[in-house]
Formats: structure tokens, C-alpha cells, sequence
């Protein structure tokens, strides 16, 4: 989950621990660059103005699940953008200019882009084929350690696995139950990438064993994933606490796990209010900035795991400064954004001042009207009908009593 996600990020991995291991790891999923304009036309139906070529397909399902959380349906052209983006197979590449040719051998396919994109057909139903193949073809690629990878036949990693689950429970799956020719499910893999208390990172979620160092995005990501819930997760109690309260503990379950994961979380953002980015290879600047992208996974995280309070700073200092981070990076962090209030239970159309689903509509095609506006219309016309037929059945009574009378 964090910003807009993508090259930049995958040219760090290479720069920090060697093409061997970014080829295997690619970048952390739910995390990515600000996309730079693009310098050809853009596609109608897509959402954004930013080179689709690494986060197209993300981006889109992004906007698409946001929006669908404030009963917003998107125009048809939208929803007919991704569905075009999916292969033969049923994978979903990042991005793919060409539609009208299959997939071809050299064009990656992406298991984030894919988990992200049945999440957001399953949101705005209508796309049960579409889903279906894409949910086989998720399982098709599977790790024997019961997770996934960014890219088919690298090392599983937190984050994929994480999307991926949430994939499959948007679909109707239960991810226990889906497991490797191993007999490993994703719950499973998921494990493996907690850290043990004590520590710089304990309680943490690496993004992989050989990336130690990469954990907020993990951590945030692996936390929602460990409940078997979504990019738009939303807490099933709004008022609900960890019982277990704010300490890290010995875990050898997946729920233990996602306990010390949040506290991981609590605690990297008691201080400041949110996540840092360490400066990119080469930079002028040493100091790591700001992640905003990152925070609001992690508030999300922290709803989920029933530590709403210790996300409260961060959700304040989102409403405050993420602003210009949102417009400058395009759909997917307005959609980071919205996922971040509605789990914090705060208002995304009055943010911090700012109409969040407004802007996100903005930057795509005008949607059909809102599902609430439909249903609100549709029933003043059945009333309106009803009324209309009453007073005419008033009015054909009173002319036939009127006859009856003359009658006699």
C-alpha cells in the first residue's frame, strides 16, 4: 500500500542490494514514486496524468476501490480501462499500451497490480469472469512457502503476499484455505517475515529476510493482510482495542504476529506522528523525508489491529500536511487517503479542509451518478407514482359515486 509506487522504488532496490535480489524482490508493493507526466496521450477511462508505464494498472484499481467506499460508481469507461489491462491468463501486468495483442513473453506480470485490480472488479461488481481467472491465475503462481512474489518466480515477500490475501478474501475465498502444493498457506508465509521482539525492528515485518531494513511499508501492509482483510480494510469494530495492549510478545501465530506488528507501528510513530523514507542512492540530501504514503497504510494497520488510538497523531498529522503529497502524486494516494479516514472513521470529504473523493474524481472521467442519488431518486419516482395512482383512483371513485347517484 504506500504512495503512488514504482520505478524509483525498483531502481533503489537495485542500487542497495544488487539486480540478483531486485530481480527477485522488486519493489515493495503498495509503495511507489511520484509518476512523471507522460509525454504521449494518455488512454480515456484512465484515472491520473502521470506515465501509466509502472503503476497504471495500481493506480486505477486504487481509485476505483476508493471511490467505490463513498458509493461513487465510476463511468463505464473506467472500469472498461482495467478490465482491458488483464492477459489471457488472468494476470494483470503494471501497465500495457498495447491491448489488442495478448501479453507477450516479455511483459512482466505483476501480482500486485493483479491482487489490487480483482480487489477493485469484486468492489464495483458486474466483473465475476474477469475475477475468477485472475483469482486462478494468483493461484497458479503461488510459492511453496504458501506466498507470493511482486513478479511470478522471485521470493516471496510480506507485501505481495499481504495484497494478494486480500485479493482472495474480496473474492470469496478463504486465504487459510488456499494452499501450496506444500500444503503452506499464506498465513503461513506471512509468518516468516516477523521479526522477534527485542530490537531495532521487533515485532516488525520485514519486507523479505535479505531487505531487513524496509519495514514500515511491511509492517503495515502484513498487519492488514494477517486479517485477512483488503486495501480498503475497515476495522469490524470501530471501538475495538488489542486486548493485548501496546507491548510486544513471544508469537508463533499469525494473529500473535499481527499484534507486535501493530505495536511495531505504535511505537515507530509515538514521536513524530509518521513514517520516514531513508534518502535515495546518490542524494544531495542525507536526511530521510517524510513518508506519507506509508503513515496512512499505517493508520489503516493500527484501525485494524484495534489500536485506534495510537493512530490518532498520525491521522491529525495527515489531515494537516499530506495535501500537496496527494495532488502532486496522483490517484493512488488521494485513494491511500480516503482508505485512512474511512478506517479511522473521519470524514473523507472534509479532510483537513479538503473534499479527498472530489479531488480523486477529478482526476479521471465523470462517474455516473452516486449510488446513494440513485437509490434516493428511484424512490422518490416510486412514490411519486404511487401518489399519482392514488389520486387517480380518488378521482375515478368520485365520477362512478357520482353516477351511481344520478342513477337513482
Amino acid at each position: 500500500m504506500t504512495t503512488v509506487r514504482r520505478s524509483a522504488a525498483a531502481l533503489a532496490v537495485t542500487a542497495v542490494i544488487g539486480a540478483a535480489i531486485a530481480s527477485a524482490a522488486a519493489p515493495a508493493a503498495f509503495a511507489a514514486p511520484t509518476p512523471t507526466p507522460s509525454a504521449v496521450a494518455l488512454p480515456p477511462g484512465l484515472y491520473g496524468k502521470g506515465d501509466p508505464a509502472y503503476d497504471g494498472v495500481w493506480r486505477q484499481s486504487l481509485a476505483l476501490l476508493a471511490l467505490d467506499t463513498e458509493d461513487v460508481k465510476p463511468a463505464t469507461a473506467a472500469v472498461d480501462w482495467l478490465t482491458g489491462q488483464q492477459c489471457d491468463s488472468g494476470a494483470f501486468p503494471s501497465y500495457r499500451a498495447d491491448t489488442k495483442a495478448d501479453c507477450g513473453a516479455k511483459l512482466p506480470l505483476d501480482s500486485n497490480a493483479t491482487a489490487a485490480a480483482i480487489q477493485a472488479l469484486t468492489a464495483v461488481g458486474g466483473q465475476d469472469k474477469t475475477v475468477e481467472k485472475s483469482v486462478a491465475w494468483l493461484k497458479s503462481v503461488q510459492n511453496a512457502d504458501g506466498g507470493w512474489s511482486y513478479n511470478p518466480g522471485g521470493a516471496s515477500d510480506a507485501n505481495s503476499t499481504a495484497v494478494v490475501i486480500g485479493a482472495l478474501a474480496a473474492a470469496g475465498e478463504k486465504p487459510a484455505d488456499v494452499k501450496s502444493k506444500g500444503g503452506k498457506s499464506p498465513y503461513d508465509a506471512l509468518l516468516t517475515f516477523a521479526q522477534p521482539c527485542g530490537g531495532t525492528n521487533g515485532g516488525a515485518f520485514v519486507y523479505q529476510p535479505a531487505m531487513p531494513g524496509l519495514v514500515g511499508d511491511s509492517t503495515a501492509a502484513a498487519v492488514i493482510g494477517a486479517h485477512g482483510k483488503g486495501l480498503a480494510a475497515e476495522p469490524e469494530n470501530a471501538k475495538g482495542t488489542d486486548a493485548q495492549g501496546t507491548a510486544c510478545k513471544p508469537a508463533t501465530t499469525i494473529e500473535g504476529a499481527a499484534h507486535n506488528g501493530g505495536t511495531y507501528l505504535a511505537t515507530a510513530l509515538a514521536k513524530t506522528g509518521y513514517l520516514t523514507t531513508p534518502p535515495m542512492p546518490g542524494s544531495d540530501d542525507p536526511a530521510e523525508k517524510p513518508d506519507f504514503g506509508n503513515t496512512a497504510d499505517a493508520v489503516v494497520a493500527l484501525q485494524v489491529q484495534g489500536l485506534g488510538d495510537q493512530a490518532k497523531k498520525s491521522l491529525a498529522w495527515l489531515e494537516a500536511d499530506s495535501a500537496g503529497w496527494a495532488k502532486e502524486s496522483g490517484p493512488a494516494a488521494y485513494a491511500q487517503l480516503i482508505f485512512a479516514a474511512n478506517a479511522a472513521d473521519t470524514d473523507p470529504a472534509d479532510f483537513g479542509g479538503k473534499d479527498l473523493v472530489a479531488e480523486l474524481t477529478a482526476l479521471g472521467p465523470e462517474p455516473q451518478k452516486p449510488q446513494k442519488e440513485e437509490k434516493d431518486d428511484s424512490g422518490i419516482a416510486v412514490w411519486w407514482i404511487v401518489g399519482a395512482f392514488f389520486a387517480a383512483s380518488v378521482g375515478v371513485g368520485i365520477l362512478f359515486s357520482g353516477r351511481r347517484k344520478n342513477q337513482s
